[in-house]
C-alpha cells in the first residue's frame, strides 16, 4: 500500500504537468495546481508512513 500512494502521487503529478504543459483550460476545481497539491498531500502521506500497514517488531523464539 505504501508504494501505492508514491505511485498515485506521481500520477497526479504528471496530470498537472499535462494540464499546465498543453494549457487546458479547466474549472476552477481541476486547475493544475489544485491537482499538484492533491499530489503533494499524497506524497506527505507516503513519506509520513501512511498505508504502509502495522508491522510486527520482530520474531519470538
Amino acid at each position: 500500500m505504501g508504494t501505492m500512494l508514491a505511485i498515485i502521487s506521481a500520477v497526479l503529478f504528471f496530470i498537472s504537468f499535462l494540464i499546465n504543459a498543453a494549457d487546458i483550460s479547466t474549472n476552477d476545481t481541476f486547475s493544475s495546481t489544485n491537482i499538484m497539491l492533491l499530489g503533494l498531500m499524497v506524497l506527505a502521506l507516503h513519506v509520513a508512513g501512511i498505508g504502509s500497514g502495522w508491522s510486527v517488531g520482530g520474531r519470538r523464539r
